[in-house]
């Protein structure tokens, strides 16, 4: 890159970071301490944005708002990720909270007449009387696996669903009408209602990504008699088993140190004025496109539809959830739960180039179930199970095998690859 250049992509950087700054600051007021607020969000967002920014300003700069406007109309009209459905249920949470669900289930006539992408994913001829519950990661929701169950469908008995104040379920009662905290042991309260729910009997395999793999690891150190009793197959992908305060996000130190003194602080503030800032957000959607492919995407080659989908989940969470839940992060230590797993049939899955839930603590994880099949997915970011949903669901699909769910089992041969490059781990 020349000098020019590269002084344009710092330009630009800077330009982005004060334009979310800005946004912010413009659609809240007059409030002295909501300025102040949005000061320090600038600051927070300056330093994520400008290492994200200068990734994309090439591109900001050349391709005219407009035209990116178009192209994000197209690629939401064109694209089938996420259109997926089943027969929908709801749970209740403890506090009342309701949890919406989906249930895909086998085809009820697996003969010679089965179509043969089911035939070559498990090569069995009768479903076996298992459930796998799928959990969706922060700021996302149950379409998030929508490789994963467009594989499986009419293969084995699925349920999927949305996190508390994500996707089609309520938002959280206890949030909203006491204030109380967001807690990931809350969350694997959720899960025990939606298993009591959706899978009251028989075994389950339960399959968790991110913020979906720590509820899974909740449940555990719940109700180990569950998972004792009935679990058969865990999955845990691109999550993390504690000491999430210590991921730096592929910052330099300075910047992740000032990030972790001001975030909370500032999504809170930010939760406070949800509707305004929802505003902003709006105003620099160009800007956090480029943030969210930067944290959730680490291949070049990825769908643009697939990205796009995932810009659509995360900008569709609110930012007062969004701040309801990040302080729960911090807190997150399931390590011990972990001990509930030993002896099952256990993947776990990670992107190598994962700034989010850095693949090292999955590693860790492996470490604490050597029976555990580890594998590392290069050319991977966060977003795993959309990146190379091929090597997931491939991965998935011999876990099935080793939790008895199916007699025998084949690789998927790329169903559902989004990118040239990808392959398996």
């Amino acid at each position: 890159m020349s000098e020019s250049s590269a002084e344009a992509v710092t330009t630009a950087a800077t330009t982005a970071a004060t334009t979310a700054a800005a946004a912010a600051a413009s659609a809240a007021g007059a409030a002295g301490s909501w300025r102040r607020a949005t000061g320090i969000a600038g600051v927070a967002i300056g330093v994520i944005a400008t290492g994200a920014a200068a990734g994309v300003a090439i591109e900001r700069m050349t391709v005219g708002r407009g035209m990116r406007r178009k192209a994000r109309l197209a690629l939401d009209a064109a694209g089938p990720y996420g259109a997926l459905r089943g027969t929908p249920g709801k749970a209740y949470a403890d506090d009342g909270t309701e949890l919406y669900y989906e249930v895909d289930d086998p085809d009820p006539d697996p003969d010679a007449t089965t179509p043969a992408r089911r035939r070559r994913l498990f090569g069995r001829r009768s479903p076996a009387p298992v459930t796998v519950v799928f959990s969706h990661g922060y700021c996302l929701n149950q379409d998030s696996w929508h490789f994963q169950r467009a594989a499986l469908r009419g293969v084995v008995r699925t349920v999927h669903w949305d996190q508390r104040s994500h996707g089609r379920s309520a938002r959280g009662a206890a949030q909203v009408e006491r204030g109380e905290p967001v807690t990931i042991e809350q969350l694997g309260r959720d899960l025990k209602a939606v298993i009591d729910a959706a899978a009251p009997e028989g075994p389950v395999v339960l399959v968790g990504h991110s913020m979906g793999g720590m509820t899974v690891m909740a449940l555990a150190g719940l109700y180990p008699e569950l998972i004792r009793e009935r679990v058969v197959g865990v999955a845990l992908v691109g999550t993390s088993s504690g000491r999430l305060g210590e991921v730096n996000f592929g910052l330099p130190v300075a910047g992740v140190n000032a990030v972790r003194r001001v975030l909370p602080g500032v999504l809170k503030a930010l939760g406070q004025r949800a509707e305004l800032v929802e505003k902003g957000r709006r105003a620099t959607a160009d800007l956090f496109a480029g943030v969210i492919k930067r944290y959730s995407f680490a291949s070049r080659d990825v769908d643009p539809a697939v990205v796009r989908f995932a810009e659509r989940m995360i900008e569709s969470t609110p930012i007062d959830v969004v701040a309801e839940y990040y302080p729960a992060f911090s807190d997150h230590d399931k390590t011990e739960a972990l001990a509930h797993f030993a002896g099952l049939p256990v993947l776990v899955l990670a992107g190598v180039q994962d700034l989010v839930t850095p693949s090292e603590h999955s590693e860790a994880i492996a470490d604490l179930l050597p029976d555990a099949e580890l594998v590392m997915v290069p050319d991977a970011g966060h977003l795993v199970i959309l990146e190379h949903p091929e090597v997931v669901t491939d991965r998935l699909a011999d876990l099935l095998v080793r939790a008895g769910a199916v007699p025998a089992g084949t690789t998927v041969n790329g169903y559902g690859s989004t990118s040239d490059t990808a392959r398996p781990g």
